[in-house]
This record gives C-alpha cells, sequence and structure tokens, in this order.
C-alpha cells in the first residue's frame, strides 16, 4: 500500500487566507483609532486604567493573539512565493520556507509571552 506523506499546503493556505481577512478588517481599524483618530484628538481617546482592563481581559488576549498569529503567517505564505515565483529563488526553497514561516513562529510566540504578560 502506497501511503503519502500528508503535506501541510493546504494548512498554509488556509492561515493565509484567514490571516489576509483578519488583515484586512481589523488591522485598518486598529490602525485609524490608534495611529490617527486618538492621537489627532478626533475621538476621546480612552485611559489607561480603561486599555489596561480591556488588556486584562483574557478574551481580549486571545482576539490580539489570532490578529497576531494570522498576520505573520499571512505575511510569512506572501514573502514566500514572493521569493518563489518574483524573485525566481526556487533553488533556496528549504532556507526560504525555514525563514519566512520560522519567523512566523517566533513572532507568534513573542506575541503570546507579551500578552501573557500583561
Amino acid at each position: 500500500m502506497n501511503r503519502r506523506r500528508p503535506y501541510p499546503e493546504p494548512m498554509l493556505w488556509m492561515l493565509f487566507s484567514s490571516g489576509g481577512m483578519v488583515a484586512a478588517l481589523m488591522v485598518p481599524i486598529l490602525l485609524f483609532l490608534f495611529g490617527i483618530a486618538f492621537p489627532l484628538d478626533l475621538l476621546s481617546p480612552p485611559d489607561h486604567s480603561h486599555l489596561l482592563a480591556i488588556l486584562r481581559n483574557w478574551i481580549t488576549r486571545l482576539v490580539l493573539f489570532g490578529l497576531c498569529a494570522l498576520c505573520l503567517f499571512h505575511w510569512a505564505h506572501r514573502f514566500r512565493f514572493t521569493l518563489y515565483d518574483g524573485l525566481q529563488l526556487k533553488r533556496y526553497g528549504v532556507p526560504i520556507v525555514i525563514i519566512c514561516y520560522g519567523g512566523a513562529i517566533v513572532g507568534t510566540v513573542i506575541a503570546a509571552a507579551l500578552l501573557l504578560s500583561i
């Protein structure tokens, strides 16, 4: 019987697409609020104690962790295929995969550590 090894490509495409959706929907809102609206006093910013109380909620931490992890894996997959197809570096496939997805994993672990330290 011929058994094939499972290939992680479908899982990586799933992380890419869900990361793209999250990045397209959530990141612009957060950038607008914390990068434009609050600093320019277009909206009244929440005080520090209120933001800290929100960040100490486990649901908020879980959402921020998901946002960071999915955006990092979206970047890794897009950057990998940019190097493969755009720059024609397919001969360096293994190091590119290790650097891209390893960077996403390291960034995800750092995000988890930072969110758990709040």
